[in-house]
């Protein structure tokens, strides 16, 4: 084990998670993980998460709202693996709940589509079976519903 890590005190601890939260949003397991790594007590580690919440840089459901956007309109991600690495963070169903409420269904629709079309032009696969089947791994795999994405492939690939 590397003992020349920084040990901190409570104070530069708070303090160095106060700048890790207000840098981006996170999750309490984010947190956890992150005063585990600065090797902090489990008493200190309480304390701190506590301080976090209270002073509103620690907020789970605005977490889960953001991550749900940030993901949806950047990175083209379905419902169903924003909902997925959601819980992996160990976000309630509650606050997934509010998360995925926050995805526009229409402007969701749109994205699919934009998102499938260029996927669609891109594979150069002249199979028609293993074309279909890239596709629909492509969406399935990016956390699209299988009815859309099945839809889809057939309309685009017949």
């Amino acid at each position: 084990m590397n003992n020349n890590r920084k040990s901190y005190t409570l104070s530069e601890a708070i303090s160095k998670l106060e700048g890790y939260c207000a840098y981006q949003e996170r999750c309490h397991k984010e947190v956890g993980d992150k005063l585990i790594e600065m090797r902090m007590i489990p008493e200190a580690r309480d304390h701190i998460i506590a301080h976090l919440i209270k002073e509103n840089y620690l907020n789970e459901e605005r977490f889960a709202r953001a991550f749900a956007r940030g993901k949806h309109n950047i990175k083209k991600w379905g419902k169903k693996r924003i909902i997925a690495e959601l819980k992996r963070r160990n976000i309630s169903k509650y606050n997934i709940k509010h998360a995925i409420s926050e995805i526009d269904d229409e402007r969701y629709l749109e994205i699919f589509n934009e998102l499938s079309d260029k996927r669609h032009s891109q594979i150069q696969e002249k199979n028609i079976h293993k074309k279909r089947k890239k596709l629909a791994n492509y969406l399935l795999y990016r956390g699209w519903e299988a009815h859309l994405v099945y839809d889809k492939v057939k309309e685009l690939i017949g």
